[in-house]
């Protein structure tokens, strides 16, 4: 029997749900080519084209991730991730937003491994195929991730069966993707960015106040060791400091890399109507994305001083990312009012997930239906069967994606790590350099994108278990590999053809 603060919470969550699939409905009228359905027409706006971007990123590691490394260990290795996602964040606005979108309406791309082959002039599309490869490597289970987390939020919450709560958040994600397609996710995406804002509103101002003030929460975090330090971490097991060296911080820091290579936001370049309004989106996007991560990492060091104060239970190892689902439900006891505002705050975790989760969804279904089944097959179709094709690849997906999350004790921020070295690794390198270096040619890139994404494997699970100075992040080892393998292979290969480097001058004097 559902309490009267779960009825309130769980109403809420249930209006914000059919206001998604509602704006799937609605949009899935403007979807009248393939293009329309996986690039929106290049119809964004600025702002929807920022915040769609920045949610489509933010996933649930915003409002679940980083507070809760926050509370466990303090500031040093959340402040060093955040410090590096900002970073990331604010030069791929600055560096590739405007180049890829222009270059890739010259092109007429509208997927990134479309982009990649076109840009080299790649006939025999092989560019386009390992990328498309390399897309679904990585996104089925990175979108499997996000429907564990659904699962595991509503099974939390509602003492609800995971498989059922699993699957239902599933049906809705694929019902307003599959029927609103790209536009219909960008502004869903835009919609849970807001609502991402005011939950973190909230938890914050009611968490300082239930933890007795600032005051009581900074005093709370100094009588640990290293835990208000940049070059210390505290240690929870132990109660002691530990040394957060140069190595670990910058191994840290290159999460910011990811974003050179993440295709679901790349696309949203790709995607604005208006190139010249991207310097208002970079601005927007990056204030937002600071001062969020800002203000996650603050919920999480006033959750160990509401756990100090005794107001919420004091959290342990993985349990620590559901410090903000805890004090929501401390929040939902307080009156109908209060429960509706943590129904808000629960929703912004839902759509913290679901906003990335939809995008992986699209990029991952037009690389089969688009690049692999149209394009390298050279299946002919007309524009109606297409759109088919593409939804139903966008449903085949989203059932491995549920197979993938069936197990309920499967790793959700491990496999968005890795997901997110993976895309950063195979794509990154080989967009800056697709985008800067005239030089570059497809042999190049189709080295860069193979080394990359096989480094990651190969430093995962046979380097970095080695330990010491091995223990680094596998994405900076994997991306400095990606772009030696691209100029070497690149500078040993025939130049490219003068048509190729014809289009990259034309883009150089825009």
């Amino acid at each position: 029997m559902l309490t009267n603060a779960q009825v309130g919470i769980l109403i809420v969550m249930i209006v914000y749900l059919l206001g998604m699939i509602l704006i799937g409905l609605v949009i899935s009228k403007q979807n009248a080519t393939v293009s329309d359905f996986y690039l929106g027409g290049r119809k964004l706006g600025p702002l929807v084209t920022a915040m769609s971007a920045e949610a489509s990123d933010m996933s649930s590691y915003l409002l679940m991730g980083l507070p809760g490394l926050a509370y466990l260990s303090g500031l040093a290795d959340v402040g060093w991730t955040a410090i590096g996602l900002a970073l990331g964040t604010y030069l791929n606005w600055l560096i590739v937003a405007k180049r890829i979108r222009r270059y890739s309406a010259r092109t007429g791309s509208i997927t990134i491994p479309d982009f990649i082959s076109d840009r080299y002039g790649d006939k025999n599309r092989i560019l386009m195929l390992i990328g498309a490869i390399i897309i679904i490597i990585f996104f089925i289970p990175y979108t499997g991730s996000g429907f564990a987390a659904c699962g595991k939020l509503f099974g939390s919450l509602f003492g609800a069966d995971y498989h059922v709560a699993m699957l239902i958040s599933a049906v809705i994600i694929v019902a307003y993707t599959m029927t609103g397609g790209f536009l219909a996710a960008s502004l869903t995406d835009f919609i849970q960015s807001m609502i991402m804002t005011i939950a973190l509103i909230i938890v914050l101002i009611f968490g300082i106040r239930t933890a007795g003030g600032m005051g009581a929460v900074l005093d709370n975090a100094r009588a640990l060791p290293g835990y208000l330090s940049m070059t210390q971490t505290y240690v929870a097991d132990t109660q002691s400091a530990a040394p957060y060296g140069f190595i670990t911080i910058v191994s840290t820091m290159a999460w910011g890399l990811g974003y050179f290579g993440m295709p679901h936001i790349l696309l949203r370049f790709m995607a604005i109507e208006d190139d010249s309004k991207l310097s208002l989106s970079r601005r927007v996007a990056s204030a937002w994305v600071l001062i969020s991560m800002f203000v996650a990492i603050l919920i999480g060091i006033v959750g160990y001083g509401m756990s100090k104060a005794g107001a919420v239970p004091m959290l342990e190892g993985s349990a620590t990312e559901t410090i903000i689902v805890e004090i929501s439900s401390l929040l939902s006891s307080h009156g109908w009012v209060p429960a509706v505002m943590a129904g808000i705050v629960l929703s912004g975790i839902l759509a913290a997930t679901m906003s990335t989760a939809d995008s992986q969804l699209l990029a991952a279904s037009s690389s089969v239906s688009q690049n692999i089944i149209h394009e390298f097959l050279h299946i002919d179709i007309d524009e109606k069967t297409k759109m088919l094709f593409a939804r139903l690849s966008l449903l085949i997906i989203a059932v491995i994606g549920v197979g993938i999350a069936w197990d309920p004790n499967s790793s959700v921020f491990g496999i968005v790590s890795f997901a997110w070295a993976g895309f950063g690794a195979a794509f990154g390198p080989v967009i800056l350099l697709a985008l800067f270096w005239r030089r570059s040619n497809k042999w190049g890139a189709l080295a860069g994108m193979i080394c990359g994404g096989v480094m990651i494997f190969v430093w995962k699970y046979a380097v970095r278990p080695i330990g010491g100075v091995w223990n680094i992040y596998e994405l900076l080892p994997a991306f400095i590999v990606a772009i030696i393998a691209d100029v070497a292979v690149s500078l040993l290969t025939k130049a490219p053809d003068k048509e190729v480097t014809d289009v990259f001058d034309e883009m150089q004097r825009l």
